[in-house]
């Protein structure tokens, strides 16, 4: 593989200002790692966009080929997670944000990166999914940890069109859960429905900026993408015993709350980090999502992009007007 030349996406800047571009490489200009992989499909995430506007909490080094998905086939091993042929899935870690992304036609990562596909997962399912579909799997496996079954009352779903809030809805709509989806686009009600939502609310529905510390107890459990104000409002807004999981910051990264909901209502908030997830855990849920969480009609949330279209979707994402999953074919 020494003479192949790689094409990527290049983030970069150039006497002080951010340069993007299509380019092509020496396969010998690739990061150091212990697998070669010839990328087939990458996707565009929010944090993708953040990285190609060379954002520096997510952007960790320029030049930076951003995708911190990947999913292709081995070409090249030095590592006991993978032989050459394998169909892998690569994510986590600093992929895509410090070490070159999935955003090129060859990557080359550190083996712990790097995990095979389980049977009964297609490339192209797994790359749909990606961080997005595990990150959303992550939240309803907690809120199933914490007592929050389909019985259990109406699960509210915040920024509901996003990769990880439509996987959201999808998921627990598909599991028998009673969805509430909350969007900013409200043109996408019948999308959310046939997703699986039962209910469509906008924003201003469930955002509360008065002072009460508590509100009337409305939800079982939240999976909330977005942060800010609704994060605030949907814990006041939980049932006692409920659970709220928080994955993302778009609508603000500050919480100002208090703590009647966790000592009054014995509400949990919960965490959810899908970049430092281990290996074995990363194989343990994504075996569930070709297994018991499969999704079905997983083509119904992708857009297809190529290499040269990236540019158009990270704006996109940035101005809030993309909906499900956009698939980068990089083999295209």
């Amino acid at each position: 593989m020494e003479s192949a030349r790689v094409t990527c996406f290049f983030v970069d800047k150039q006497d002080g200002e951010l340069v993007r571009s299509i380019q092509q490489h020496p396969v010998d200009s690739l990061p150091e790692g212990e697998v070669l992989l010839e990328v087939h499909f990458s996707a565009v995430n929010y944090k993708d966009a953040l990285a190609a506007e060379g954002h520096p909490g997510v952007a960790l080094g320029l030049p930076l080929v951003p995708g911190i998905d990947a999913v292709g086939r081995v070409v090249e091993s030095r590592s006991e997670r993978c032989a050459v042929g394998d169909e892998v899935m690569v994510s986590g870690a600093d992929f895509g944000t410090r070490s070159w992304g999935g955003w090129s036609t060859l990557a080359r990562v550190p083996g712990a990166y790097c995990f095979v596909l389980p049977e009964g997962l297609t490339a192209r399912e797994s790359v749909i999914l990606g961080t997005a579909g595990f990150t959303a799997a992550q939240s309803v496996e907690r809120l199933q940890h914490h007592g929050v079954e389909a019985d259990s009352g109406p699960v509210l779903v915040t920024g509901a069109t996003g990769g990880v809030g439509s996987f959201a809805v999808k998921l627990l709509g598909q599991l028998g859960y009673q969805v509430v989806a909350v969007t900013g686009k409200l043109d996408q009600v019948d999308w959310l429905k046939n997703l699986g939502a039962t209910r469509v609310l906008s924003r201003e529905e469930v955002s509360d900026d008065s002072n009460r510390p508590l509100l009337s107890g409305k939800w079982a459990g939240a999976v909330d993408t977005v942060g800010g104000d609704i994060l605030e409002t949907t814990l006041r807004s939980t049932r006692p015993g409920g659970c709220v999981t928080a994955c993302g910051l778009v609508a603000g990264s500050q919480l100002n709350t208090t703590v009647y909901p966790f000592i009054l209502r014995g509400i949990s908030l919960q965490g959810i980090d899908s970049a430092n997830a281990s290996v074995e855990f990363r194989q343990r849920l994504w075996t569930r999502l070709a297994t018991d969480l499969k999704l079905q009609g997983l083509e119904d949330l992708a857009v297809n992009v190529s290499l040269a279209d990236v540019e158009s979707s990270v704006l996109a994402i940035l101005a809030g007007k993309v909906r499900g999953r956009h698939v980068v074919e990089v083999a295209s």
